[in-house]
């Protein structure tokens, strides 16, 4: 594999209240909850769990649910003394293996996304795969959408538009969704905080990651546009390759959330 991440405060923030983990087999991206106190302590806290089970070359989902749960404990103890608590957002993936193929587990508990689109794999040259969103925002108006109340496009400019429904912290036990990927030859992943989805829609995301740049210069290229769109909220981009694998599968809009569950 190859990978490669990049973070930015942002244009209006005095704070990056992001954090992120990139280092195989695990990548993860946690953006404190905006708005509260010590929201990057928040997201510290679930990567340095994360980071605690870096170690081998595979990472069961077990792994994740304890760091998690690690995490929101860290967390309770960071905001003992303040009256509105302190959240951030999770989302991932982590190579895993499934009848001894390498699989990605993408995690998430909030409206951080995670992405993925199909690169030329040397076996088709000259395909790319069409962007797909793989995770499922924990937002008001996610809901809203799922329901048929509002259009997709008009979601962002929504009132509720940045209330999400799920976080890692607030003395709760974390919500978290899996889904199952296979790790294919060509395969890119993009991990980012909603300080780039939201000024990026799917075709300027889709452009930057096809654009024949290696994971470095793809995150620094979606951090920079995501500034000169606006650089609302803090940005952060991890970008990871699968150079190299055995996996075999057609990755489609059906694909990743075939093997979607949900950890109550």
């Amino acid at each position: 594999m190859a990978w490669a991440a990049a973070t930015d405060v942002g244009l209006r923030r005095k704070l990056n209240e992001d954090s992120y983990i990139a280092e195989s087999p695990i990548f993860a991206v946690a953006d404190g909850m905006g708005g509260h106190s010590a929201g990057d302590v928040a997201s510290a806290a679930v990567v340095n769990r994360l980071a605690l089970a870096l170690g081998a070359d595979f990472i069961e989902p077990a792994a994740i649910e304890l760091a998690l749960h690690d995490a929101t404990e860290d967390i309770a103890r960071a905001a003992e003394d303040l009256p509105l608590g302190v959240g951030t957002t999770v989302t991932g993936a982590a190579l895993t293996l499934h009848e001894g193929e390498p699989y990605w587990v993408v995690f998430n508990v909030g409206d951080s996304r995670v992405y993925a689109i199909e690169l030329d794999s040397g076996e088709r040259p000259g395909t790319l795969g069409a962007l797909v969103q793989v995770t499922v925002d924990h937002s008001v108006v996610q809901e809203l959408v799922a329901a048929g109340l509002i259009r997709p496009e008009d979601a962002e400019s929504h009132p509720e538009s940045n209330v999400i429904t799920r976080a890692v912290g607030f003395n709760a036990e974390p919500r978290i969704d899996f889904w199952a990927v296979p790790a294919r030859t060509g395969l890119r992943l993009l991990l980012c905080s909603d300080g780039l989805s939201k000024e990026l829609d799917d075709p300027q995301i889709s452009g930057l990651l096809t654009h024949g740049l290696n994971p470095a210069d793809t995150a620094a290229a979606l951090v920079a546009a995501a500034l000169d769109s606006g650089g609302r909220d803090n940005v952060t981009a991890v970008v990871v390759d699968v150079v190299a694998s055995d996996g075999d599968f057609e990755l489609d809009d059906t694909t990743p959330r075939a093997g979607r569950r949900r950890s109550e």
